[in-house]
């Protein structure tokens, strides 16, 4: 049964600027049987357009929201028409305009909103509030074609593992106090190391030439963790015993306890709930190390690993365009009075509608 006899398309722009990531994406899904009112939506997304833009400190700094925030106020205008470009399309066939409701830094969101909510009124097109880590894990279902797994999601700001159940991302595990992404940025900025295309990529240039494992203090409390407190070790000896340890070992060292201590929790959450696939999203789901080590315990157990590469993993307005064009498949919107943004909005807070 459908609630549309006739084939339907729907065309989103996305708008994502969360953290220091400014993207631009348009999506467009297709049902050609109409939109099921009692199934699953499982439309064929098509991607029209993927813009992105990098704010990047000088190393061995971290950047500042009010930075952040200016330089999408002056980029995204520009990515825009880019975008709009390379979709060829014009306002007028958009259906719907995404943006990222939260989670993220304060500034950066607001700016960005700002400009969701101008274009939404200028076009007379829908608005539609987007879960920042809900974007993260539609994208990764998308693009792998992973049909129900557990998801790792490992970000600057967040790191979850999360499993589906009764239209909502569950959240099994999470860190207790920051980010493996944060602590990765944070101890790159210790070793002075440039920000460019990202922290975490070149520390993870730096572990591949490393040879000697350090030991560093390992924390998993029952499905959480906590990284605190192996950032404040590393960053004591790193600076105290620079003679003693070298940079290649002490990022190798650090990658390989975090990405074990991740896999230990995701392990545990697989068998809790009998699944077969992991699925590893955002930013920090691009390190090659943590994908191979995920898939070697998805082996042992029968399974597999899914993950994407950098187009997707890192922030991107596709994602937010690929959940907001879902929701508003299912009638979602935001009014203009409610399109404010929050630096807290919890993965298990969204009603996943477009789900069964």
């Amino acid at each position: 049964m459908t609630a549309d006899s006739n084939s339907r398309t729907i065309i989103a722009l996305g708008l994502e600027g969360s953290a220091n990531k400014l993207g631009v994406g348009i999506v467009k899904h297709v049902y050609p049987d109409g939109i099921p009112a009692d199934a699953e939506l499982r439309p064929e997304m098509i991607e029209l357009a993927n813009v992105r833009d990098t704010y990047n400190p000088p190393p061995g700094e971290g950047f500042l929201p009010r930075d952040v925030a200016a330089h999408h106020r002056s980029t995204i205008i520009d990515l825009l028409h880019q975008a709009m470009e390379e979709a060829q399309i014009t306002h007028k066939d958009l259906d719907c305009i995404c943006y990222t409701k939260g989670p993220g830094m304060g500034a950066p969101l607001q700016a960005v909103a700002l400009v969701a909510r101008t274009l939404a009124q200028l076009w007379e097109i829908p608005l539609v509030g987007t879960n920042h880590c809900v974007g993260h894990v539609e994208m990764g279902r998308a693009i792998t074609g992973a049909d129900n797994p557990i998801v790792l999601y490992v970000s600057g700001g967040n790191t979850q593992v999360i499993a589906y159940s009764q239209q909502t991302y569950r959240i099994f595990g999470e860190t207790l106090d920051i980010a493996i992404g944060n602590c990765l940025d944070r101890f790159a900025r210790v070793l002075k190391l440039p920000n460019d295309p990202s922290p975490g990529y070149n520390i993870e240039q730096y572990a591949k030439r490393g040879t000697k494992y350090i030991e560093l203090p390992y924390t998993v409390k029952g499905m959480d963790v906590s990284f605190s407190g192996i950032l404040s070790f590393i960053e004591r000896i790193a600076k105290n015993e620079p003679e003693k340890y070298a940079p290649e070992d002490l990022c190798y060292s650090l990658q390989e306890t975090m990405f074990e201590m991740l896999v230990e929790i995701t392990e545990r959450a697989m068998a809790h709930i009998g699944s077969r696939e992991v699925m590893v999203v955002g930013g920090v789901g691009c390190n090659v190390r943590l994908q191979e080590m995920m898939g070697q315990m998805a082996k042992e157990r029968g399974g597999k690993v899914f993950a994407t590469d950098m187009r997707y993993c890192i922030d991107n307005g596709v994602m937010i365009a690929q959940a907001g064009a879902l929701a508003f498949a299912r009638g979602f919107s935001t009014p203009i009075e409610d399109s404010w943004v929050t630096q807290r909005f919890r993965t298990d807070q969204v009603h996943v509608e477009w789900r069964t």
